[in-house]
């Protein structure tokens, strides 16, 4: 487990393009030997700063677009990273609608959720799940666990 106490929105998001980074270096190292998506969940309660970390790390990916959160939609797809916003989901079943299996299987994907709790029995094993505390007016602490 990894722990981060990030002070105001810039450094929530710098910490988000140093994971990008890294993931791409693993995805680069590893590439074709993976069977599955890398899968985030990330849970933290209502202003907690998953979107803008999400936002944030799609940029240091190399993704142009503006993300927007897809609270109403369920699901964004920009590229190979898929964003998905579970607040609204009632029963987990209810992400499978999106192909979900489908895309946790093409390797090539990088899957960001937010509220993953709420879908935590469909995930894959080695979800990488982040964990995103208020501690503060602009602090966060930030946890991958």
């Amino acid at each position: 487990m990894e722990q981060f106490i990030t002070q105001n929105q810039k450094q929530t998001q710098g910490l988000a393009r140093i994971l990008a980074r890294e993931i791409l270096k693993y995805k680069k190292v590893y590439h074709g030997r993976s069977r599955r998506a890398l899968v985030f969940g990330l849970i933290g309660n209502l202003g907690a700063g998953k979107t803008t970390f999400i936002q944030a790390f799609a940029k240091g990916i190399g993704i142009k677009a503006r993300l927007t959160s897809p609270t109403f939609v369920l699901m964004k797809k920009y590229g190979n990273l898929y964003h998905i916003d579970c607040y609204r989901i009632k029963n987990y079943k209810d992400i499978l609608v999106l192909d979900f299996q489908e895309i946790v299987f093409n390797p090539k994907n990088i899957i960001m959720i937010e509220w993953a709790e709420r879908v935590r029995k469909i995930l894959p094993k080695d979800t990488i799940w982040i964990k995103f505390d208020i501690v503060g007016k602009m602090s966060r602490k930030i946890k991958i666990l």
